[in-house]
């Protein structure tokens, strides 16, 4: 049997949900491990919903499971049945929704609130020593709430190609080592077991981002 692997998803688009790109990369290279992948999502709103083609918030609601469902073709789980025991790993991909639908990390940055249902995933698969794959905005979750751990957003010096580095900078002001990598790289915190890689927080081409995350999902295999 495959490794059973929990995908965490945040809605379906960049801005204000999942980035679909990612998602979509991670549950091909599950699918290239071996692994089986059970897509969650939360079952609340969406902070907003962005125009894609405008990048402007229209007067529309939406649903995150409904939303992330689009991602999942269907096959996806309410958050709140996600039950720990049966699963090898969990892997959240990013996208703003991670920061907004997920967690207040949008509005808050460092004094972020993370939604209970996430926040009570990620401290579950913690405990029980089960690794977690973060990629893009997503390993801001595991910096609020395992203080001392180990990640990348990428690079921690702001440029053209590293166009979100501040991030870094936040993640060290909550006490967590920030390491640098490009990429196509990941670093893994031993201790913690997680697996970061930056994704779309480098303007890099597609291809790069989607090998370090082929990397990501195979080293979270790995260690399951």
């Amino acid at each position: 049997m495959g490794k059973r692997v929990a995908v965490v998803l945040a809605g379906c688009g960049v801005y204000d949900g999942s980035e679909i790109h990612e998602a979509s990369a991670v549950l091909v290279h599950l699918s290239r491990e071996g692994a089986q992948a059970e897509v969650y999502a939360p079952d609340v709103d969406q902070m907003h919903v962005v125009d894609h083609v405008k990048g402007q918030p229209t007067q529309e609601k939406r649903n995150v499971l409904v939303e992330s469902a689009r991602i999942a073709r269907g096959n996806i789980k309410d958050l709140a049945k996600l039950d720990v025991t049966g699963l090898d790993a969990l892997i959240i991909p990013g996208g703003f929704g991670v920061a907004k639908n997920l967690s207040t990390w949008a509005t808050q940055g460092k004094n972020c609130i993370i939604s209970k249902e996430v926040e009570g995933v990620l401290k579950a698969f913690h405990a029980a020593q089960k690794p977690i794959g973060l990629c893009c905005i997503s390993p801001v979750l595991a910096a609020k709430i395992f203080p001392g751990c180990e990640l990348t957003v990428g690079h921690d010096t702001e440029c053209e190609k590293w166009p979100y580095a501040k991030t870094a900078e936040t993640m060290k002001e909550l006490g967590c080592k920030h390491v640098n990598k490009h990429v196509t790289e990941v670093h893994v915190d031993v201790k913690n077991k997680l697996v970061t890689t930056s994704a779309f927080m480098c303007n890099a081409p597609i291809h790069e981002i989607y090998d370090g995350i082929g990397k990501m999902v195979k080293e979270v295999v790995r260690l399951a």
